[in-house]
């Protein structure tokens, strides 16, 4: 073995050894009577030390030394571990990090000898207060110590027996050329697939069984534990608890959940910040918990698990949670949104804001954050990879950051669909359902409300995009002549949304080969990759989060052209006005301003339930309040309470009109949404009931303009429903 082969090798088991110490340190820092752990510490850095003497590296050697010689009165039990010797000993071993850098680099330690460090560590051992160690494990007999250390070593050279140090670029080579060999297997099987050869066909299933197997175990290769970046978090949380004056345990669940390399590296800065910022911002100090009723030292949770062929990592704090109210001024102050579009939005919502990029609610700029730089980062560097961050907060409860992230990237199962006589792949981790819409279905199964196509799944509105106009295929028009023929219908999740995507076929699904696009197309938001198909041809695979912000089925594009069309039509003096069109009852035409409605919502029949003589339903982590209207409009005389919902209590899913009235929220109960039109309403008849306002023509038919604040009233939800009468609810 050659000088250079035996300095990588030291290179590499010092870096391991060095992350083990870490955590081991933080761990001895809660429990240090641990003889056994110490001993671990002792030992990694005694062999550090060692090696560094046997290759030269002179200035490592000193650094070492006067560590194990502060780690050797821990271990005789003549000093008890304690924070400043903690923090002493961490520091050491970044220093030994950065010199093993520098090795790395130039071959030697480099130049700095690190005298400060040298003098804390030296005088560390005499300042700090001695203890002896409770545990007998420091005064074992010498025959005892050798026959530990002669176990270590049946352990040691039959792992070694085992494994083998493998070069991460071989391994990348390796996964290119299964790539290369699945795209040949693709061929194959396409070619044998039309030909009546049985003796090509066998040869064909057999490669195909082979090239599966194969890549199966190439993959294996490069999948890693999460544990292996979350082993830094326990240091990490240390470091920013001590220097903000704070407590806080770090819990872990799920370390073995396993991750392609690629997605590992990828997450492992998102994950660091998402970490110090739930210490920094998240938990409270000792006295603040202290008044709110909370142990002093805080909790921080990191779970990871498999779900639907994806990775969830959650981030979990129990802290004073994000103050929605506060992130609602402070957006508005910064122009991201409007006054109306704040009193529209919901908590989810506006705690979506800190993902924009120097959006900061910190009081105060310190040297771990605040300055408005990260959280949109974390966000960018997920959805990169094809992953989605989600951030749920009850105020004065804490925080839960949702991160889902593909297994991998370099290979992944895809459904190919073809438009204008294209293929393109959709990444079936983004894929729902297929819905087929034939014969009549295909010319009424399509509906425009306020000029926006949605197709009716299941009760639910589902917002259309079609995939010829978004990447101006051919004649855009063609887009919507689809009376003729069936009308294909991809059901796509993005940023945690559902839209269909109409596209002109759907192939099969199949396993692609993810290749990364040239530079001239990368700033194209709706492709995410290309792959090469089975005919040798390329297909181009399409970004679902960027398609659905391009068609404005997820950003806040919409609102801005609706305020545009406003304004224009301001301009020509004609004073037009949005109304949502639902039915009543005895199928009556009833309408709403738009302004005034909050949300449209389908909530599901399971979801709503009785509390007391009123109806109410779990939404959006609050309790709404529901109105009947169909009976809240009948005379007072003949409202019998019990029946409010008798009627539509057989119905799976209720139409719900989520209203603003007094600073709180009710949802409307009404039959059936028709759709959200303009106009200016200006023929208007006297009411001929309670609850109205007055009947107007709106599209050319007499509609009964809705009094929402008279149908609360009458509903009696303002007294009980108030703040002050909350324990009603509970």
């Amino acid at each position: 073995m050659s000088d250079s082969d035996i300095v990588r090798d030291f290179l590499q088991e010092s870096y391991e050894n060095l992350d083990r110490l870490d955590r081991e340190l933080v761990g001895l820092e809660k429990n240090p009577r641990d003889a056994d752990a110490l001993a671990s510490v002792f030992r990694t850095i005694h062999t550090i030390k060692g090696t560094c003497g046997f290759l030269g590296f002179d200035k490592l050697e000193k650094v070492a030394h006067v560590g194990e010689n502060l780690l050797t009165r821990l271990r005789d039990g003549k000093l008890l571990l304690n924070p400043e010797i903690t923090t002493g000993l961490l520091s050491m071993v970044d220093a030994v990090r950065q010199m093993l850098k520098e090795i790395e680099s130039t071959g030697q330690d480099g130049e700095n000898t690190y005298p400060e460090l040298l003098q804390t560590l030296a005088g560390l051992q005499e300042s700090a207060v001695a203890a002896p160690p409770t545990r007998p494990a420091a005064s074992k007999s010498p025959s005892a110590e050798k026959k530990v250390q002669a176990l270590e070593s049946k352990a040691r050279e039959s792992a070694a027996a085992d494994t083998i140090r493998v070069g991460v670029n071989l391994l990348d080579k390796m996964m290119t050329l299964v790539g290369e060999l699945v795209l040949a297997r693709n061929q194959l099987l396409q070619v044998s697939n039309t030909s009546r050869d049985a003796g090509l066909q066998t040869v064909s299933q057999r490669m195909n069984l082979i090239a599966t197997e194969l890549q199966k175990e190439v993959m294996k290769t490069r999948m890693q534990p999460i544990g292996n970046i979350w082993s830094q978090f326990p240091r990490t949380v240390r470091d920013v608890a001590l220097s903000c004056g704070k407590q806080v345990n770090i819990e872990m669940e799920g370390k073995e959940t396993e991750l392609d390399k690629t997605i590992i590296e990828a997450i492992k800065d998102p994950l660091t910040h998402l970490v110090r910022n739930s210490v920094d911002h998240g938990i409270e100090l000792p006295q603040d918990r202290a008044k709110a009723g909370k142990d002093s030292a805080g909790r921080l949770i990191l779970r990871a698990f498999h779900e639907g062929g994806q990775v969830i990592i959650e981030i979990s704090d129990d802290g004073a949670g994000l103050n929605a109210e506060r992130i609602r001024q402070k957006a508005i102050e910064r122009g991201v949104i409007t006054p109306e579009q704040a009193q529209k939005m919901l908590d989810r919502e506006i705690f979506s804001l800190i993902f924009l990029p120097g959006f900061s609610t910190a009081q105060k700029v310190t040297n771990v954050s605040g300055r408005g730089v990260g959280m949109d980062v974390v966000k960018t560097n997920v959805e990169k990879i094809g992953g989605t961050v989600d951030l749920q907060s009850t105020l004065g409860k804490g925080t839960t950051v949702r991160v889902k992230i593909p297994l991998t990237l370099a290979i992944i199962p895809a459904l190919i669909v073809t438009c204008g006589g294209d293929r393109y792949a959709i990444p079936q981790l983004s894929l729902l359902e297929l819905v087929r819409l034939e014969d009549t279905k295909a010319v009424t199964g399509i509906e425009l409300v306020h000029g926006v196509p949605v197709h009716r799944l299941r009760g639910r509105l589902l917002p259309i995009v079609y995939l010829r106009r978004e990447l101006r295929i051919g004649d855009a028009r063609q887009a919507n002549k689809n009376e003729d023929d069936a009308v294909n219908i991809v059901v796509l999740q993005a940023d945690g949304r559902q839209f269909g995507l109409v596209v002109d076929a759907i192939n099969d699904t199949e396993e692609i080969v993810v290749k990364p696009l040239r530079k001239q197309l990368k700033s194209i938001k709706t492709f995410a990759g290309a792959s090469i198909m089975g005919d040798g041809k390329v297909a181009l695979i399409l970004d679902v989060v960027g398609l659905a912000q391009r068609a404005s089925v997820v950003s806040e594009t919409k609102e801005h052209a609706e305020a545009a069309k406003a304004a224009e039509a301001a301009a020509s003096g004609v004073q037009k006005r949005s109304y949502l069109l639902f039915s009543g009852p005895d199928d009556a035409h009833m309408a709403i301003p738009l302004d005034t409605l909050a949300r449209l919502e389908e909530l599901p029949a399971s979801q709503v339930e009785k509390t007391g003589t009123r109806w109410v339903a779990q939404y959006r982590g609050e309790i709404l309040p529901l109105v009947n209207l169909g009976y809240a409009l009948l005379e007072r005389r003949t409202r019998p309470r019990s029946k409010e919902f008798e009627e539509i209590a057989k119905a799976e899913r209720y139409q719900v009109l989520v209203c603003n009235h007094d600073g709180h929220r009710a949802g409307l109960v009404v039959e059936r949404i028709v759709d959200i039109v303009e106009d200016s309403a200006e023929v208007q008849y006297p009411a001929s009931r309670e609850g109205v306002l007055y009947s107007a023509v709106i599209q050319g038919r007499v509609t009964e303009m809705i009094d929402v604040p008279a149908i609360l009233q009458t509903a009696h939800l303002e007294s009980e429903f108030h703040p002050e009468h909350a324990e009603v609810i509970h």
